[in-house]
């Protein structure tokens, strides 16, 4: 009996591992949000006219769309709103070569379907992630805010490197995942599904709206 029982668990087991393998990563994680806090900021990561133009894995209207919906919807709750535009590249050599600093005019500017107010938050980096050599932590501390939401291009470069210090920082971090691009699918996904569940919690532009409009 006991050794039937065994066999049973082993089997189980073996059949979990295989539900998990073979499930779609979004239908794994479809998870409800934890938790809205009380004090909760929304960051939207380079979306701006340089890098909305670039080919993407997914359609930037979409992003751009759902990025939108959510800074109003922040708004209206009297929650902040970060917008974030990046102006230049860190120097240090890599395989890639050097980084051409000499962006064209308009570049750099924030798209107008952001809508931005003047209650926005702007950050403006010189960095991949948004808060080495920028004042943001210390205006979300002003604010008091536990948690952040983020948005944005590229998933695994300034989203990634943004949500990164975040977590190190001690922030509440909440990855929307249906809010962001990158070049490639391949770059994108792994972010979202290898790196992104340690940092915080993965969700999407409609369950976000929902908790908001609670």
């Amino acid at each position: 009996m006991q050794l039937q029982l065994q066999l049973q668990l082993q089997l189980q087991l073996q059949l979990q591992l295989l539900v998990e393998l073979y499930t779609p990563w979004t239908q794994r994680t479809a998870m409800p949000l934890t938790q809205l806090d009380p004090h909760a900021a929304l960051i939207v990561i380079d979306l701006q006219k340089g890098i909305v133009a670039y080919p993407l894995a997914h359609p930037a209207e979409d992003i751009i769309s759902r990025s939108a919906a959510l800074a109003q919807a922040f708004r209206t709750r009297n929650l902040p709103v970060v917008l974030v535009n990046v102006t230049a590249a860190a120097r240090g050599r890599t395989d890639m070569g050097p980084r051409n600093l000499a962006f064209p005019e308009g570049w750099d500017q924030l798209i107008p379907e952001l809508n931005q107010q003047p209650t926005d938050i702007l950050i403006t980096k010189q960095r991949i992630g948004a808060f080495i050599g920028t004042n943001l932590h210390a205006e979300l501390q002003q604010r008091g805010i536990t948690q952040l939401f983020l948005t944005g291009i590229a998933t695994g470069s300034g989203v990634e490197a943004t949500a990164r210090s975040a977590h190190d920082h001690g922030y509440h971090v909440v990855l929307i995942t249906d809010a962001m691009t990158d070049r490639t699918l391949e770059t994108h996904t792994y972010s979202a599904e290898k790196l992104f569940p340690k940092l915080g919690e993965t969700t999407t532009t409609e369950e976000v709206l929902k908790r908001l409009e609670a």
